[in-house]
């Protein structure tokens, strides 16, 4: 039996926010066994979240209106995403025709952004750093995503998720064509850059490798939990981009029925889980980089994504 689209569209948005702890937990506790570290629980993202939440909220005096909205918007921008791509259905759910992939890259945006500003907003040291450096990064990395999403719009001759994933599912010459293969190493390039697994990235409070970090540093309770599960669901959308757009357009569920779903649900677990392992050997293999070398690897993807567009002319 068929589940109503709301309570589908519903499961998609509830797969994003139950499930991106998981997977940074998987990220974590696979990085330090590979390093042959016990590392963190599985579930540790959970007790980090449920203890930040149940924490006493400290406001910096200079702090503004930005400071205090900020985690609410970014959090509230990723809950917006998973209502437009394909997380358990590969068709259309009631608020699917709201944007495009482009429309759902903009979502996200509105979150980096935000966080961006508040990372200048209390006028913090660290702050500040962090704020800047991330500008830095969107530099290069915001025109390799867009040049990313023309690939794909080319390749499909559509900006909608759900036609690229029956084409890329149900066409295996397009599926294994050069534009698709140098599009699909390009994002996995952004996805080590937007999920701060590069080499330049650190999520401790060591100041010269502090990015991502730095800008939420002044947060405390539950503000600090909703920049948190943010940035865990933002990782969690890139990789379903990633998996069930681009990489592994398979297993999700066709009717809409209860057993599809979850199907689909297990069919995430297995494909993110390959997919962060991946991002394990990458990330652990690499030397840490100064962080003036940031551009080589953007530059790499961008001319990935280039050459994806050139190899569909031929």
């Amino acid at each position: 039996m068929s589940l109503p689209d709301v309570v589908s569209q519903i499961g998609q948005v509830l797969a994003a926010l139950l499930l991106s702890p998981l997977l940074d937990g998987f990220i974590n506790r696979g990085k330090e066994r590979v390093q042959r570290s016990t590392g963190p629980a599985l579930i540790q993202p959970y007790r980090d979240l449920w203890k930040l939440f149940h924490k006493e909220l400290v406001i910096p005096e200079s702090a503004s209106f930005v400071y205090l909205i900020t985690p609410v918007v970014a959090f509230a921008a990723m809950c917006i995403v998973p209502m437009l791509i394909p997380v358990l259905t590969d068709f259309p759910l009631p608020q699917s025709d709201m944007g495009d992939i482009l429309g759902g890259g903009m979502v996200l945006s509105i979150g980096s952004f935000m966080l961006m500003m508040s990372g200048l907003d209390t006028g913090s040291a660290y702050g500040g750093i962090g704020s800047s450096r991330s500008a830095m990064l969107g530099i290069l990395s915001e025109p390799t995503l867009i040049l990313v999403l023309a690939g794909v719009a080319l390749l499909a001759h559509t900006m909608l998720p759900f036609p690229v994933n029956h084409l890329l599912a149900g066409h295996w010459p397009v599926f294994f064509s050069p534009a698709h293969i140098f599009i699909v190493c390009a994002f996995f390039v952004l996805l080590l850059v937007e999920t701060d697994r590069l080499p330049i990235h650190s999520s401790t409070d060591i100041e010269i490798y502090m990015i991502g970090a730095a800008r939420t540093l002044e947060y405390s309770g539950p503000l600090m939990g909703f920049a948190r599960w943010a940035s865990m669901m933002k990782q969690f959308i890139l990789y379903t981009i990633f998996c069930n757009v681009l990489t592994l357009p398979w297993g999700l569920s066709h009717a809409g029925t209860a057993l599809g779903e979850a199907g689909a649900l297990l069919s995430i677990v297995i494909k993110f889980a390959l997919v962060a392992l991946a991002v394990i050997v990458v990330e652990t293999i690499q030397a840490r980089l100064r962080f003036f070398r940031y551009q080589e690897p953007l530059a790499a993807s961008f001319l990935l994504a280039v050459l994806g567009i050139v190899a569909q002319q031929f």
